[in-house]
């Protein structure tokens, strides 16, 4: 490590000239990203839902569907709209009343239920298929051409005009985040770090490793939006830590060494060592994400595990060199602290530590009792902004329609038209369904089937498959409890007339999603939690320590997770898994720290108490100040973003890099204080200082 530290010392302007060429390839990159702004998309390919898309779109030719509501046209100029849409290149079929019938029979034979389905009140209501999948970049262009060519009094819904307006929504907001996190996170470093230029120099840094890691993106191929909206603010604000680490070590160093480049090279090499232990246990808690079967965990995992590297990577290189290189302007721009002397407060903490054992025994019941009854939401439509155009949309044919939303039934082609009249009728009969729209129920028995053109039954069937379009009352939406359950009925009934049959659409997808990450949080949760533990096994060299640990995180994270619960507040379904894995992974950074300096204490032979409060003023400058940047860079993104998949997401981390500090610097000490006997025999290194023949040592330690 030693002649790494040299060789960045001597060749600083050569790093840097190298991270700036670098930044070309690696904005390139960024920019020619993909961005997938589709939840569904992320579900195991092995699930019913997921299948019956793809035998849809394979089969069909019919990916995306939605539902139009046109108002005050005539039907000559609905027929002229419908030729308009149906022309554009990915639309496949548009289905409404005048579609069903040639022209030669006289619309007045129409049942007043089939005009009704596709009529109301001075509107017309269309069904839409696109040829490409819900998020796909054809059907997002697409939906953008359709709203532009209905015209304003048009509303279009259904979950690619969903993700058309998230993915407007997070272009206009991706990069303010960003902004909103660098000045926050400045403000705060100017005010706890001793040089108002330091905090500009991490930032620059740090800046340099986002860029390479968004670049390297590429190389997945496509990333989500929460993702690409979170990265780089998680980034800035986990692995500042590094950078304090690295700043704090130089300035001790430069106390013993009066060059300042040998200061750096020990500096270096002191940060190397203390982040070691901490950034691979940040890495282990985003790859765990990787244990997800709902695909979205890998995704964030593995671009925040590089992230990581990269911000390890740079607080040792790029970041001292931008030090060195800039020294006489950081010395010219000194000034005095805002922490204040720790060492009363630490006096206190450890004087009276049982306070933070019972406070800690009084709480970790109603905390846990919160965090495993907080209420999950599943719906990205339902908290989006309501002026935007889906939801306008989407509300408007809801209440004028009353649709909550609708399945698509794909079974075999070969049901006689009898079963499959039946099968209509038995679905019509479960609580919830509005209508049905299929080729053999279309009519019932008062038109026959001759009387409709050939182009109709190309849109219900195809090769071995037939569809059926069933749309719910609008009090069975998306994501409710009311619709799963008909979700479950509706399945039965299909395949008792058809054993493959299966019941698709985008709440059988949120169903699915619903139970498929609830079995996730589990396995990402003790993943986590094991792989972290091991990591400190090898770290600390110790049985009790990386549980005494992790003991205390995780407590954070109940408190974080819990409060939820007690203020009435639904969280997006992410939340506890993503959270979770990230609070423990980089908030856990804070707790090695102190522990480190502990063990470093016991081993120069200073007492328990001595040790503690040692630790506690010496660890506290640098854990307020990684604490409180890393909520700095997140609450200010949670009180801006409109999204609140965002917004949530942002507030929960920032709270929990607090409650985490807290933790750290009141109950963890007061563990380690009630434990310490315990520690010293199961830690190696004080198990052979404090040994048999120094029991009289151990007893006045």
């Amino acid at each position: 490590m030693e002649k790494f530290a040299k060789g960045v010392v001597k060749h600083r302007k050569i790093i840097i000239i190298v991270y700036l060429v670098l930044m070309i390839p690696a904005v390139i990159g960024m920019v020619n990203t993909r961005i997938n702004y589709d939840m569904l998309s992320y579900l195991p390919k092995n699930l019913d839902s997921v299948k019956g898309q793809q035998i849809m779109l394979d089969n069909f030719g019919k990916g995306a569907f939605s539902y139009m509501l046109v108002e005050d046209k005539t039907p000559a100029e609905c027929a002229e709209l419908q030729t308009k849409i149906e022309a554009l290149d990915h639309v496949d079929s548009v289905l409404w009343y005048n579609t069903l019938l040639s022209t030669d029979v006289p619309m007045s034979i129409l049942p007043n239920s089939l005009y009704n389905r596709f009529n109301k009140d001075g509107s017309t209501l269309m069904a839409i298929f696109y040829d490409e999948g819900t998020s796909a970049d054809s059907t997002i262009a697409t939906i953008g051409q359709v709203r532009k060519i209905a015209g304003s009094h048009a509303y279009l819904n259904g979950m690619s005009a969903l993700v058309k307006d998230l993915k407007d929504l997070c272009e206009q907001e991706e990069a303010k985040y960003v902004a909103i996190a660098v000045i926050c996170s400045i403000v705060i470093m100017m005010l706890l770090v001793d040089s108002f230029v330091v905090p500009f120099i991490f930032l620059f840094s740090i800046g340099m490793a986002i860029l390479l890691n968004m670049g390297t993106n590429i190389f997945l191929g496509n990333i989500s939006f929460i993702t690409q909206a979170l990265a780089a603010v998680l980034q800035l604000a986990v692995t500042m830590d590094f950078s304090i680490f690295l700043w704090h070590a130089y300035e001790e160093e430069q106390d013993n060494y009066e060059d300042k480049k040998v200061a750096m090279e020990k500096a270096i090499v002191n940060t190397l060592t203390a982040i070691v232990g901490s950034s691979l246990t940040m890495i282990a808690g985003f790859l765990a994400l990787c244990f997800m079967t709902y695909t979205l965990g890998a995704d964030l995992g593995i671009v925040m595990a590089k992230g990581a590297v990269f911000g390890v990577i740079g607080s040792v290189t790029s970041l001292p060199a931008l030090l060195l290189v800039l020294n006489p302007i950081i010395e010219k721009a000194r000034h005095r602290s805002l922490i204040p002397d720790a060492t009363k407060l630490a006096g206190f903490i450890v004087k009276k530590s049982w306070i933070f054992i019972i406070i800690f025994c009084v709480v970790v019941g109603p905390a846990y009792y919160g965090y495993t009854h907080t209420k999950l939401y599943y719906n990205m439509g339902a908290t989006l902004p309501k002026s935007i155009n889906f939801m306008v949309s989407n509300e408007k044919v809801m209440n004028d329609y009353d649709i909550g939303t609708t399945h698509i039934v794909l079974a075999k082609s070969n049901l006689s038209a009898a079963a499959g009249r039946s099968m209509a009728d038995d679905i019509q009969n479960v609580k919830g369904v509005k209508d049905i729209v299929s080729y053999d129920y279309l009519l019932g028995n008062q038109i026959p089937q001759e009387a409709l053109p050939s182009s109709i039954a190309n849109i219900f069937k195809s090769g071995k498959y037939q569809i059926m379009l069933i749309n719910t009352t609008k009090d069975y939406g998306v994501a409710t409890s009311n619709v799963n359950k008909q979700l479950t009925k509706l399945n039965s009934i299909v395949r008792s007339y058809d054993k493959k049959a299966t019941v698709i659409g985008e709440a059988a997808g949120t169903k699915d999603l619903m139970s498929t990450t609830s079995h996730d949080f589990k396995v990402v949760d003790f993943a986590s939690l094991i792989m972290i533990l091991v990591i400190l096994f090898v770290v600390l060299r110790s049985w009790t320590l990386p549980i005494i640990l992790e003991v205390s995180i995780y407590f954070a994270i109940l408190i974080n997770l819990g409060i939820p619960f007690y203020t009435g507040t639904t969280i997006v379904f992410i939340a506890p898994i993503v959270l979770s894995t990230i609070q423990l992974g980089s908030t856990i950074n804070y707790a090695i720290l102190l522990t480190t300096r502990y063990k470093r204490e016991r081993l120069d032979g200073n007492s328990s108490d001595d040790s503690l409060i040692t630790s506690i003023s010496t660890s506290l400058p640098s854990i307020v100040t990684s604490a409180v940047g890393f909520f700095g860079s997140t609450f200010g993104v949670s009180l801006y973003s409109n999204i609140d998949i965002i917004s949530s997401l942002c507030a929960l981390m920032a709270r929990g890099a607090i409650v985490s500090m807290f933790a750290v610097i009141f109950v963890l000490p007061a563990f380690l204080k009630l434990f310490d006997k315990l520690i010293i025999k199961s830690t190696k290194s004080l198990r052979l200082k404090y040994g048999k023949t120094n029991k009289k040592e151990v007893a006045t330690a």
